[in-house]
């Protein structure tokens, strides 16, 4: 499947070609720039060909309009389809998505967003649309990978009516820190459910990414792209409070003020220029406010590695990519240096010698390192072309109703638990047979005791695990005085430890979750409902005003599994549902696998 893949900003197109059915080759890649009214320069790039030109385009529509010739003009034809970068699509859009009449006027809405950049996706689209009206096309958007980051992570502390009217955190860079991530995991050799990673992209935009267990935690940018790194002209945080006193200081109105932090700002308004490349020359010429921007751009970055370190409990590998990750050695090592309470110590000379052609993401931390140092460029497009096909193969999914059964909060024990808790040699007494294929539910209880208070009579769950496993509801943690974090059942590295009490002893342990709503589906369910293992999905329960939608929901596909969904006392309530229910898949907006092993 051939698939070309469109990237319009305000004043550039970037677009590629990818061969879904030959191991996802780039057969071109290509950028029209610096639009003017002398026409703009042309890139392209094939793996027989590089050449740049001036080309008479004036603006992203003749631009487009170029590119059949420029693709006949090489012997290519046969696209399939065609994907859009869309850097914003709220709450909605977690997947490749269609780009019909009704799709595009809900990405519209959305423009306040990000008002730099979905104008100009949008009449890509529109042009695209027109100029290959047979073909499909389909939106990937920048925000769809943090849809997984937690409420505490999106929500800010303001009044409710506030976030009712949509104000909360986003994240951007979607796409690239996704790809990274896998190519990461690639590189480490684990799958990427396994680790602990912090993407760093860092070009004329930048961003820092928890990606933990193969899944967004937090992103330094927030409702826009406006938050959290300082960038080529872009602030990254500031103080909100600078409003109301530049407004009363200098007199300064909210829309001034606003396009000055994303045009003059960053190391424009701190060094005069926005390329990192003239800030590093002016900086070792002698030039202190080069000099400062620097030190604030990498400083800025260290901030939020060590602190997304903090968040997942430790790291195993920090990935820096975008141009200046890229290209600039003197940025990873400022950045890098001072992190050694971290195990992370970066090779001097491997940082020095990056090399990056043919895709490759080569290692530069020091021997000894606990924390990988990986860096690799970005391949946006090579994603978007990814998550294209996999939307177009995806069959068309059978409607059916799925049971959804309410879990409260519950124990899976190791033999050394049950040991501890019950006696030596006590094997769990079987009481009632669950739903799912060798589960039962035991006549033993435990008490679970955190700092605050204690869980009474807490059923168990058999059989024995290797590894103890304590699932409680988000109430249940502020109950025990505990932040559990919500993991995927068998993700326990790194959380919280609690206190079993049983008739025969204590037994301390970690393995505390709030365990994220999921399906169990066996294999043939998964096939009739287009449904694949890791998958998030949507689902709607209920009608009338308790009426609900489950979002990103995970598919766990197992061998004879009883097909239901499961969730926590606190979400039965919100659904107003007691003991079962059932659920239907939403029909769009579900998101791919995350957790892939590379």
């Amino acid at each position: 499947m051939k698939i070309l893949v469109f990237n319009a900003g305000s004043s550039s197109l970037k677009f590629g070609l990818f061969d879904s059915a030959n191991g996802d080759t780039e057969l071109l890649r290509g950028s029209f720039e610096r639009f003017g009214e002398a026409g703009c320069t042309l890139s392209l790039r094939t793996p027989e060909e590089r050449a740049q030109t001036d080309a008479p385009h004036r603006d992203v529509a003749a631009a487009i309009a170029a590119v059949p010739d420029l693709l006949a003009a090489r012997g290519i034809e046969g696209i399939d389809a065609i994907g859009h970068r869309i850097a914003h699509g709220g709450n909605r859009f977690a997947a490749a998505t269609r780009l019909d009449d009704a799709t595009i006027a809900e990405v519209e809405k959305l423009t306040p967003l990000a008002p730099l950049h979905t104008p100009a996706s949008l009449k890509a689209v529109r042009i695209a649309r027109q100029t290959w009206p047979d073909l499909p096309q389909l939106g990937v958007f920048d925000t769809a990978f943090h849809l997984t980051n937690p409420a505490r992570a999106t929500t800010y502390a303001v009044p409710k009516s506030w976030r009712e009217a949509g104000l909360r955190r986003y994240g951007f860079h979607g796409t690239s820190h996704k790809y990274v991530a896998r190519r990461a995991a690639e590189v480490i050799g684990r799958p990427l459910g396994e680790l602990r990673i912090i993407s760093v992209h860092l070009g004329n935009g930048a961003s820092v990414c928890a990606i933990n267990m193969g899944r967004s935690m937090d992103s330094s940018m927030g409702m826009t792209p406006l938050e959290g790194l300082v960038m080529g002209t872009r602030s990254g945080d500031v103080d909100p409070g600078a409003f109301g006193y530049l407004h009363r200081r200098l007199g300064l109105g909210i829309e001034e003020i606003e396009a000055a932090l994303y045009s003059d700002s960053g190391l424009r308004g701190l060094a005069g220029v926005s390329d990192m490349r003239d800030v590093e020359h002016r900086a070792s010429e002698g030039d202190a406010e080069a000099q400062l921007a620097i030190n604030v751009y990498a400083y800025r970055a260290r901030k939020y590695l060590g602190a997304y370190a903090a968040a997942m409990g430790g790291v195993d590998a920090v990935v820096f990519t975008g141009g200046i990750g890229e290209n600039s050695p003197s940025m990873r090592r400022r950045i890098c240096d001072g992190l050694d309470f971290l195990g992370l110590h970066l090779d001097h000379d491997r940082n020095q010698a990056v090399r990056l052609e043919g895709r490759a993401a080569p290692e530069i931390q020091s021997w000894g390192s606990r924390v990988r140092v990986i860096v690799t460029e970005t391949a946006e497009q090579l994603m978007i072309a990814r998550e294209v096909a996999a939307a177009l193969a995806r069959p068309a999914p059978e409607p059916r109703a799925i049971p959804i059964a309410v879990s409260a909060r519950h124990v899976h024990l190791s033999a050394e638990a049950v040991a501890a808790l019950f006696g030596p040699g006590h094997r769990l007494t079987p009481a009632k047979e669950l739903r799912q294929p060798g589960n039962f539910a035991a006549e033993e209880r435990v008490t679970i005791e955190g700092p605050r208070g204690r869980l009474e009579r807490v059923a168990i769950l058999g059989p024995e695990r290797p590894r103890t496993q304590i699932e409680v509801s988000r109430t249940d943690s502020f109950a025990l005085g505990i932040d559990a974090p919500v993991r995927e059942s068998g993700k326990l590295d790194g959380t919280p430890k609690v206190r079993l009490i049983g008739p025969a002893g204590s037994y301390e342990t970690d393995g505390l979750i709030v365990a994220a709503r999921h399906i169990h589906a066996n294999p043939d369910d998964a096939a009739t409902m287009g449904l694949e293992d890791g998958q998030f999905v949507e689902v709607e329960v209920g009608t009338g005003d308790r009426a609900l939608t489950f979002s990103h929901t995970l598919v766990r596909v197992q061998p004879n599994a009883f097909t239901e969904m499961h969730i926590d006392t606190d979400e039965a309530n919100a659904a107003g549902i007691r003991t079962e229910a059932e659920g239907a898949l939403a029909e769009t907006h579900t998101a791919r696998p995350v957790a892939a092993h590379g």
